[in-house]
């Protein structure tokens, strides 16, 4: 399939003019680093013969509970299904980092690729495995101190329980960043989704604080939101980034 050329240039149009933009990603700009998605085909929630030998469901592995009964068992999943110590950043991160002028990225992802990617204000709604906290004494240990500790990472200070910073099922998200990201988007000219499903709340319920003018949805599948967009592209998401930003 060819990409539409007056995609690209229209596209390119929108973000030169645009002041203030906020790119909303999901689980599809980091799909291209090996990274899979939780909802797809072969996305981690899917994946039931696995989770099985877990004993639980992903939605019960992946939540507050099961980690603090079952710690490390949730480890074991953790490690074995959530940590991608060989992940880089794709072309997609690479190139949303060179508007690090006037674009700001809110995302769901935990994987960290976009602060790796250049990206200097991040927005990481639901928390990133490379933020990780003893929660007895609260001291910061980072990915690889973690995987240095695996498989059950406990405090070398103090031996309590460390605890990743990522969001878990029956959690809240960070107030402070949340209103930020909300702050951010209601501010924005042009808001670009990319990657993700906009099913999931609260990030589903984001792109409703935009006041600007264009918003911009470039998934794979359509989502509830493609009749508010002024554009909609289902075009691989990695290479048409790359090809619209210079």
């Amino acid at each position: 399939k060819i990409m539409k050329k007056e995609e690209i240039e229209k596209l390119r149009k929108l973000i030169k003019e645009a002041k203030h933009i906020v790119f909303l990603t999901g689980a599809g700009i980091s799909k291209p680093s090996g990274i899979p998605d939780i909802r797809g085909n072969d996305g981690l929630s899917k994946r039931e013969a696995n989770n099985k030998k877990y004993g639980a469901t992903y939605e019960e592995i992946v939540s507050h509970e099961y980690f603090m009964y079952e710690t490390e068992k949730f480890y074991k999943y953790y490690f074995n299904e959530m940590i991608f110590k060989d992940a880089k950043p794709n072309v997609a991160h690479k190139a949303l980092a060179r508007l690090n002028d006037k674009a700001v990225v809110v995302t769901q992802n935990i994987d960290g690729l976009h602060t790796m990617g250049g990206s200097k204000d991040v927005i990481e709604i639901h928390g990133s495995v490379n933020k990780n906290r003893c929660l007895n004494c609260h001291t910061f240990y980072d990915l690889k101190d973690m995987l240095k500790l695996a498989p059950f990472p406990k405090c070398p200070k103090c031996g309590g329980i460390i605890k990743p910073e990522v969001v878990l099922f029956n959690e809240s998200l960070n107030e402070d960043d949340l209103s930020r990201a909300v702050n951010e988007i209601s501010k924005a000219d042009l808001l670009i989704c990319i990657g993700t499903s906009l099913v999931v709340n609260p990030a589903a319920s984001l792109p409703y604080y935009f006041l600007g003018k264009d918003m911009v949805i470039i998934n794979k599948d359509p989502t509830p939101l493609d009749s508010r967009a002024s554009m909609v592209i289902r075009e691989d998401i990695a290479s048409f980034i790359d090809k619209v930003i210079d």
